[in-house]
């Protein structure tokens, strides 16, 4: 059985212990049994004594980066046999180092997610935005937190999607709320009257359309998906979906919406195509409540991404 490892990565009070504390141990995917937790930075949030007793959490301190050696991980697997393990990493040290050292063969990366400083944000952009982006090149998650009015949210965007353009990124106010994305945060254009979805941006989108299908309304939307349709659904419909990832590796889910014609649409069950569509936001026979369906315009065979997995942000 797999053993898996977690890193939360982000410069000094970036909010990595609130992530871990508040966020990462909240999942309903840790397991039972105890949590090993390598400190390698302490910040103005601690781990109280109650808290790590109460969630069987074991906690080593690292000092030095020397310290975090192959054996290093084969004792504390022999010593604690943990469930998971969490490492809350020195944002100041290289992320490329700790993903290179040979871990226990039964541990498994599961995920990397990193924090930023909202108020510092900015700061970084201008001044240090190569060491702030390199740090987070590997991460799954980014959380963008105390983030003041005005700040850059689509420049910080656009900057981090060049090096990492699957990374999953949320950003919270000052007082801990998640900041839903507005038009001029999307990764495409919604001024026009044809809306082009690139790849990487299908999960934005899906969840935008749904929130906001005001933005789309009438228009002509152009994405590639897997074509697909439910067992007792007519011919004149299928699906064009795309595997999103909600929250980690074990929860891959294909989402998409219905897709209506004319006439009969044939295709290969998985077969991967580019779907030129109407977009509307009605009641579906098939799918119950109002929600945004799509007239078919055009549809042709595409080639499947590099990357099959897309995310929510």
């Amino acid at each position: 059985m797999k053993t898996p490892v977690f890193i939360c990565t982000g410069f000094l009070d970036s909010g990595k212990t609130t992530l871990v504390k508040d966020t990462l141990m909240e999942q309903e995917w840790i397991a039972p049994g105890l949590t090993l937790l390598i400190l390698c930075e302490e910040g103005e949030v601690g781990y109280p004594e109650e808290y790590l007793e109460s969630r069987e959490m074991v906690l080593l301190k690292i000092d030095e980066f020397d310290q975090l050696s192959p054996s290093f991980f084969k004792n504390c697997e022999k010593n604690y046999h943990p469930a998971q393990v969490v490492i809350e990493y020195n944002g100041m040290w290289k992320l490329e180092d700790l993903l290179c050292i040979k871990y226990p063969k039964s541990w498994e990366l599961q995920g990397v997610y990193s924090t930023v400083n909202g108020t510092t944000l900015d700061m970084y952009l201008k001044n240090m935005k190569n060491v702030l982006i390199e740090q987070l090149t590997e991460s799954e998650l980014i959380v963008v937190n105390r983030c003041p009015k005005g700040i850059d949210r689509s420049g910080f965007r656009r900057a981090l999607k060049v090096q990492n353009p699957m990374a999953q990124l949320i950003f919270e106010g000052v007082d801990g709320r998640i900041i839903q994305p507005t038009k001029e945060d999307l990764p495409y254009d919604v001024k026009g009257e044809k809306i082009q979805i690139a790849s990487a941006d299908f999960g934005i989108w899906y969840v935008d359309a749904y929130d906001h299908p005001e933005l789309y309304l009438h228009k002509e939307v152009e994405f590639v998906a897997q074509a697909f349709r439910p067992k007792g659904m007519e011919e004149n419909m299928f699906v064009p979906v795309r595997k999103i990832m909600t929250c980690c590796a074990d929860d891959l889910k294909f989402y998409g919406y219905p897709c209506k014609s004319d006439r009969p649409i044939g295709f290969k069950k998985g077969a991967w195509v580019k779907v030129r569509a109407r977009f509307e936001y009605e009641q579906a026979v098939s799918f119950g409540n109002k929600q945004p369906v799509l007239y078919l315009l055009g549809m042709e065979t595409a080639a499947k991404p590099e990357e099959d997995v897309v995310y929510l942000m």
